[in-house]
């Protein structure tokens, strides 16, 4: 276990694998999207969408359990208000949340969606505010909140600056899934000191994944038409969860928030390039440049700590 803390506080290994975390997540907008024509998933299609979502997040808990099943973890020993919490955090964080992530997504495109799921870390950094005594709003947070949103309400602008799409299907469902993923996540840092990082984020997602399962089933949706493309892009997606979620969880277990947290700022912008060159997605408008300045300033903004004199 020191061994794992010492690995994992060292700022190169921080770095480099929150750069890898949020590129891995920038990915997960052009891939879910590139599933639905795959799977032949329309965008009012519902409940085949929670069965999509379903499917990669209880594959991808049931791998991470598995693996620290092989490497010899407790995966049993948890108690009954461990595994209660457990429960809590899979519900909200991963059903819930991916609810309202993927019937969003379905209405707006990879790129305005990486960007406006980029409003989680403002949610953060105000509801830390009111909880932890010691992050209070400074003058940089507030600048970086205004310039973070004033990002997200550009990219909503169509074809001039009288022109204002924001619909509570698309965006509306994407911001309010970077809001529930933002109250989770406060919630997880805290169970991951009582609870292994890797057996807390498998159990989640499987938990998670099962409700999102039952609940797409249960109101007629399905998954059908796989092939190889389609079965190998649902498996990157389940590596990309197990993997991003339990190395993001080890990092916030072993590191002041303020030294990962920055890293967000590369998920909209590796999300809207990659949404560019896999979905051939037009990202060259004044939009997504001032978008893309605006939310990634803001970012570093809010995570600035100023160095004592």
């Amino acid at each position: 276990m020191q061994d794992k803390q010492v690995f994992f506080t060292n700022k190169k290994v921080v770095y480099l694998t929150a750069a890898f975390c949020c590129l891995l997540w920038g990915s997960a907008y052009p891939s879910i999207k590139t599933g639905y024509l795959l799977f032949n998933i329309t965008a009012d299609d519902i409940p085949s969408q929670l069965v999509f979502a379903g499917y990669r997040f209880t594959l991808a808990g049931l791998l991470l359990l598995m693996i620290g099943w092989l490497s010899g973890k407790p995966i049993g020993r948890l108690s009954r208000r461990q595994f209660g919490q457990i429960t809590l955090l899979g519900l909200v964080q991963t059903s819930i949340q991916y609810v309202f992530f993927y019937i969003g997504l379905a209405y707006v495109s990879g790129a305005n969606g990486s960007i406006i799921n980029a409003t989680g870390t403002f949610f953060s950094v105000i509801m830390a505010h009111f909880i932890y005594k010691n992050d209070r709003i400074t003058m940089n947070k507030t600048l970086g909140c205004l310039l973070g949103f004033a990002g997200v309400m550009a990219v909503n602008f169509s074809d001039g600056l009288m022109n204002f799409s924001f619909t509570l299907k698309g965006e509306g469902m994407v911001m309010l899934s970077a809001f529930v993923l933002s109250v989770t996540t406060i919630y997880g840092k805290r169970l991951s000191q009582t609870v292994e990082p890797g057996i807390m984020t498998g159990y989640q997602l499987a938990i998670g994944g099962i409700i999102l399962t039952s609940a797409g089933f249960v109101f007629g949706g399905r998954l059908t038409n796989f092939t190889l493309l389609s079965t190998l892009l649902l498996v990157y997606l389940v590596l990309l969860s197990s993997m991003a979620f339990s190395l993001w969880s080890t990092l916030l277990k072993y590191n002041r928030v303020g030294m990962v947290v920055p890293f967000n700022f590369m998920i909209p912008v590796s999300g809207t390039a990659l949404s560019a060159m896999i979905l051939h997605e037009n990202i060259f408008e004044w939009k997504y440049a001032v978008a893309l300045i605006f939310v990634s300033l803001g970012i570093c903004l809010v995570n600035r700590v100023k160095k004592p004199a």
